[in-house]
């Protein structure tokens, strides 16, 4: 009896991989990374692990997740392909002099892609109708990066010793000084 591929991807399906093990996995890995990351607990890793895993664990409890999870994560594989499609592109035919630019307009491209996706989970789980109509998602949206772009400029600058870090060290480090 042969086994294929599809046959595995049915029984993790009907034994809930998809749904409850890989979105749990996913959260307690990334929480656990923030915090780890960001030293909120000094070294006590056994909190930073307590901590993580009753987030992932109320976070799966509710169907929520999964649906988000389930409808983000296929369509963010689109635009990884078309973001890399266009990167091959560029790489073949813009000469190496004249791609230092192109690294901005790529960066638009994957931003622009980011909300596309975004917004059409939102879309496809119901949640624009049940928040209100498309304006006032994009209301919403522009407040969320507006917001975001004002704690990284004001983490980032807040001394001459985060300015030599990377951007992510420097708006957690700023946010939660010691």
């Amino acid at each position: 009896m042969a086994i294929s591929i599809s046959d595995i991807f049915l029984q993790w399906e009907s034994i809930g991989i998809f749904d409850f093990m890989l979105p749990f996995l996913l959260i307690f890995a990334v929480v656990f990374g923030i915090l780890s990351f960001i030293g909120i607990f000094k070294e006590n890793k056994g909190v930073n692990v307590v901590v993580a895993l009753v987030i992932a664990l109320l976070s799966i409890r509710v169907g929520l997740v999964q649906e988000f999870i389930s409808e983000l994560f296929p369509k963010l594989g689109v635009g990884i392909v078309i973001l890399l499609a266009v990167l091959i592109l560029v790489g073949l035919f813009v000469p190496d002099d004249e791609r230092r630019f192109w690294g901005w307009g790529l960066t638009a491209i994957g931003f622009i892609i980011a909300v596309v996706i975004i917004a059409k989970t939102f879309d496809v789980l119901g949640w624009i109708d049940y928040y209100g109509d498309t304006g006032n998602l994009v209301g919403w949206i522009i407040g969320a990066v507006l917001l975001l772009g004002i704690l990284i400029a004001i983490s980032a600058s807040g001394s001459k010793k985060n300015s030599d870090k990377k951007l992510g060290e420097a708006m957690f480090k700023g946010m939660f000084k010691e």
